[in-house]
């Protein structure tokens, strides 16, 4: 792809490095915020840069947050006793969108992938089973996507946590073997939630 210019080049080699989007795609975006007022673009530099600089880890489920407690944890109508397990942010936005889950998160930040490199100490796993040893939660339920790694970072995380008296659950398989969660709709997603079952059962399937 040949450029007129090489702040244009720049900026097109940055965008593509988003994922999902290639150079003929970068470059039409590119364009296109050439074409808006000025002031469009820097209200967008804007953003990104105070989301680099000011966006947070919750510090007691991981989600991306504005204060050192998401607005989730710091509900006090949600049931603290009851902790949904999911893989990252978009998860947690796919169930609160169904409107059928009042527990609390657990964000790992990723599941295990021995082939990525991805092994239990990338993730937030050691903090999860602190609070299971700590008695703070009386409910746990998987809720990672129906992958082979999900499966086995549900089966990695059952294993630590066997030995503590916590009820295990995981979703109802409302959702398709191998389908991320994010991309469910917001009914099967929720029934799956409510007609979660015990995780125990899940491994004799």
């Amino acid at each position: 792809m040949d450029f007129s210019s090489k702040f244009l080049e720049n900026a097109v080699n940055e965008v593509s490095r988003l994922p999902g989007i290639g150079k003929r795609t970068a470059l039409r975006l590119v364009l296109h915020l050439l074409k808006q007022p000025k002031e469009h673009t820097k209200y967008l530099t804007e953003a990104l840069t105070q989301l680099r600089n000011e966006v947070k880890s919750c510090k007691r489920c991981h989600n991306i947050s504005d204060t050192i407690l998401c607005d989730i944890c710091s509900n006090s109508n949600r049931n603290e006793e009851i902790v949904c397990v999911v893989e990252d942010i978009r998860d947690v936005m796919a169930i609160e969108n169904t409107g059928q889950y009042r527990g609390l998160y657990h964000v790992l930040g990723g599941k295990i992938s021995p082939i990525e490199g991805v092994g239990p100490q990338n993730l937030n796993i050691e903090s999860l089973v602190e609070k299971v040893k700590n008695k703070e939660v009386k409910e746990l339920i998987f809720a990672l996507s129906s992958t082979m790694e999900g499966d086995t970072t549900n089966f990695y995380i059952y294993k630590q946590i066997e030995k503590y008296d916590v009820t295990t659950s995981t979703i109802a398989r409302g959702i398709a073997v191998g389908d991320e969660l994010e991309y469910a709709d917001e009914i099967t997603l929720g029934r799956s939630i409510i007609n979660r079952i015990p995780f125990a059962n899940s491994l004799k399937s």
